[in-house]
């Protein structure tokens, strides 16, 4: 199997993928909304087929003679009238579609750990829903659940920027976000395993209030934690829900709720928070 395709590649978790795909030796190709955006990484590739995956004409024979198609598409922030159903549910069906069409021999997927007992949250709903119809589409699949991405800890260095951390509680729940490139080498990895489902994190598991002061630390200031409590956050969701659209509501629900849980993957990698953190200054 030396033939992959990567749909989301203009993501974060996407350029990644890209890079690793080629560094691992496959023949890689990207499929891409807009390659122009796309040619701005300086990222070697073999080809990059153009279309909209969420128009499944355009999908026709960007498969053909593919191995393997590895999907990291999905959306945090609604944008273009799009829901996640539109994005991370039929899109991804879409594609799915067009590989067992065209003989593809493995279909890999990047979905969010915990995503089956989130399944009430609009993000969550979507995903699990392509996740069950991969499970029983006949094709060769693995289910990659990973951890927070650094990339969504950046808010958390911001709050130490401006001198204050803010925490929903006592700060003791712990999590263990991953950082792109390690998670890019799990994907990859998959192309060679049997594993339909493979849950993964960052080499730390962290407690909120570590996170906080490893921020703090990063951008030299004091540490300053302000606790609330859990009835506010539950109150502004409630507030946020009746007010907010679907399309505005959809992420806080769904990061207000995994800061509220643990959220604890089997510990990989190499990168750490305080050198992502220090990468941001």
């Amino acid at each position: 199997m030396n033939k992959v395709l990567i749909a989301g590649a203009t993501g974060y978790l996407g350029k990644f993928l890209t890079k690793e795909v080629k560094k691992q030796g496959y023949e890689t190709k990207v499929l891409v909304r807009n390659p122009a955006k796309f040619k701005e990484f300086n990222i070697e590739v073999d080809e990059i087929i153009q279309a909209e995956i969420t128009v499944k004409k355009t999908l026709h024979e960007s498969c053909n003679n593919i191995d393997v198609v590895i999907s990291s598409v999905g959306i945090t922030r609604q944008r273009d009238g799009l829901t996640y159903m539109d994005v991370d549910y039929q899109a991804n069906m879409n594609l799915l579609e067009e590989a067992i069409k065209a003989g593809v021999k493995k279909f890999i997927y990047v979905s969010v750990l915990n995503g089956e007992e989130l399944k009430h949250l609009k993000i969550c709903e979507a995903k699990e829903k392509f996740a069950e119809k991969l499970k029983k589409s006949g094709i060769d699949y693995s289910i990659i659940r990973p951890n927070a991405f650094f990339a969504d800890m950046a808010e958390f260095y911001n709050m130490a920027k401006n001198g204050r951390f803010y925490i929903f509680g006592n700060g003791k729940l712990k999590c263990n976000p991953i950082h792109g490139e390690d998670l890019a080498k799990v994907c990859v990895d998959a192309i060679k395993t049997d594993d339909n489902l493979i849950k993964v994190g960052g080499p730390q598991t962290l407690t909120q209030t570590e996170i906080a002061q490893i921020a703090f630390k990063t951008v030299n200031k004091k540490v300053k934690i302000t606790h609330i409590p859990d009835w506010i956050r539950r109150m502004m969701l409630g507030l946020c829900r009746i007010f907010l659209s679907s399309k505005s509501y959809g992420p806080i629900e769904f990061f207000m709720t995994v800061l509220s849980i643990d959220m604890i993957a089997p510990e990989y990698g190499a990168h750490t928070l305080e050198d992502f953190f220090e990468t941001l200054e």
